[in-house]
């Protein structure tokens, strides 16, 4: 069944859209809901797309966070001897928890705290899982599994700041639906 909201292939017989929640009781028009869609009437199937628009595996999602320079994020994090690198830190890590859905995962600030108090050991664990969260938000959406998670650990442990822009750049894809 094909939700006519945001185009998600749900379970035949669902109640619910399971992305967008969208009740599949029936289309618009009064007539009952058939798993079809319809676009500028024509039948339209689960996987095609009209003309020009790009295909996605999931819907786009919008999130919380928008496009950070990366350019600038490190030039401020130099201009500032590495104030700004805290804050963009705990923005890094919000944000790759909202990309990820993990609603328990350890926020910004307290991921920094454990930094501190371990005296960066907590840091070397925190790249690793920063590209767990990346990789998890690429495998939802139905693209191949990568490791991105050991990348970041060697980045981090050999030149952290890379390892921060290549973040960054993926937070940057998923906002702009790269």
């Amino acid at each position: 069944m094909v939700c006519n909201s945001c185009g998600a292939q749900n379970n035949d017989g669902a109640a619910f859209c399971a992305i967008c929640g969208t009740p599949f009781t029936q289309q618009p028009g009064g007539q009952p809901f058939n798993g079809q869609q319809q676009f500028n009437n024509q039948q339209q199937f689960y996987g095609q797309q009209p003309y020009g628009q790009p295909v996605y595996a999931q819907p786009m999602r919008s999130y919380s966070f928008q496009e950070r320079n990366i350019v600038m994020a490190v030039v401020l994090s130099l201009i500032t001897f590495g104030i700004y690198g805290i804050y963009w830190f705990i923005k890094l890590t919000d944000e790759t928890n909202e990309l990820s859905g993990d609603p328990n995962a350890t926020s910004g600030g307290v991921a920094f705290l454990l930094t501190l108090v371990t005296l960066g050991i907590y840091g070397i664990y925190w790249y690793y899982k920063r590209g767990q969260c990346i990789d998890q938000y690429y495998a939802s959406r139905g693209f191949m599994q990568t490791s991105n998670a050991v990348l970041y650990l060697v980045l981090g442990l050999v030149f952290g700041i890379a390892a921060y822009c290549l973040m960054q750049n993926e937070l940057n894809k998923a906002v702009t639906g790269q």
